[in-house]
């Protein structure tokens, strides 16, 4: 079975199944879930709980002896499994397998919550994600888009029974830049400090920090959409933040070049599809990099390529230059 992530608590009040696996591109969406899970799994008697993180050499045993050691007392027990890596690799796909074919009974006096970080398409149809959505429910959270975060900011707002003007929700997410651990925690904060009812943006200016995340994640997604407004921002806040150079130039080169050679690629006649596998364009990062495509030419691609080489001669002392500068030149170049 496949629930979205807006679908669980209305899914969890009518049933508990026994496999919940929670993956996805946001933290706190997925610790949410979980938690919304475990508290389900206590109301229903699954009061005994055990946690284990299947690291490098993790012992695959554990699972079937954590599942089979049920309480004395006829008490139900949780398994809350975490896979860092999303890949259990041969002997815990076959263990997952194996404990999603136990019986009935067992199943039922047992609770197996998954949890995992995001999966690329290939591990989406792996045979031991499919076992366990046989078993129970597969959960995909995914954080919403710049476009969404306002109503998801809303809807977060309503639930704590206070709203705000559009200007006011506009302001807010440009301060989160997309980070819902940060906007929960200004949201907790603006319940704390303000009354239930309408925000005005003067109440939400005066209560909310700068919490914008500047990370190279947000660093390709404006490159990719052409947004030279973010892009500066971005740049600015990693300089004030001390981020390495070379770093910054590696995720800026690398999907200039992605982009360069799936343009090049499409001018042979091959599958787009394709071509974005192969330049390892995996998840959400692929709607950013199609628009792309269609807005900037192979040319514009290919001279920043040849700018960025130009910029790593800078950052290795060969070339004078302002390396923040420079890079923010290659990125409007591409925002045209």
């Amino acid at each position: 079975m496949q629930i979205s992530g807006k679908d669980l608590r209305a899914h969890l009040a009518q049933q508990l199944l026994p496999v919940y696996v929670l993956y996805g591109d946001e933290p706190l969406l997925v610790l949410e879930a979980a938690d919304a899970i475990r508290a389900h799994a206590r109301k229903a008697g699954f009061d005994e709980r055990e946690t284990l993180t299947a690291l490098t050499g993790f012992d695959w045993g554990q699972l079937a002896l954590a599942s089979g050691n049920l309480s004395l007392f006829g008490g139900k027990k949780m398994v809350d499994l975490t896979i860092p890596t999303g890949k259990p690799g041969r002997d815990g796909a076959t263990a997952l397998q194996a404990y999603c074919q136990r019986g009935q009974r067992s199943l039922d006096d047992t609770l197996l919550l998954v949890t995992l970080p995001q999966l690329d398409w290939k591990s989406e149809k792996a045979a031991w994600l499919t076992a366990l959505g046989s078993a129970g429910a597969i959960v995909k959270l995914t954080a919403p888009t710049l476009a969404q975060l306002p109503a998801w900011i809303a809807g977060r707002m309503a639930a704590n029974e206070q709203s705000a003007e559009a200007d006011a929700l506009a302001f807010l997410c440009e301060r989160v830049e997309g980070n819902l651990l940060a906007a929960h925690q200004e949201l907790q904060k603006l319940a704390l400090l303000y009354p239930q009812g309408k925000l005005t943006l003067e109440d939400i200016k005066s209560a909310v920090l700068n919490v914008a995340r500047y990370d190279l994640d947000a660093l390709r997604e404006a490159l990719l959409a052409g947004d030279a407004a973010r892009l500066a921002r971005t740049l600015e806040g990693l300089r004030q933040e001390g981020e390495a150079p070379p770093l910054v130039l590696w995720a800026v080169t690398e999907e200039v070049r992605a982009l360069l050679q799936i343009k090049l690629g499409q001018e042979q006649g091959r599958s787009q599809e394709i071509l974005l596998r192969e330049a390892r364009v995996w998840g959400a990062r692929q709607a950013g990099m199609k628009r792309a495509m269609q807005r900037i030419r192979t040319q514009t691609a290919r001279s920043a390529l040849v700018r960025a080489g130009h910029i790593d001669r800078i950052v290795k002392g060969l070339l004078p230059g302002d390396f923040w500068n420079e890079v923010l030149r290659l990125g409007l170049s591409l925002s045209a």
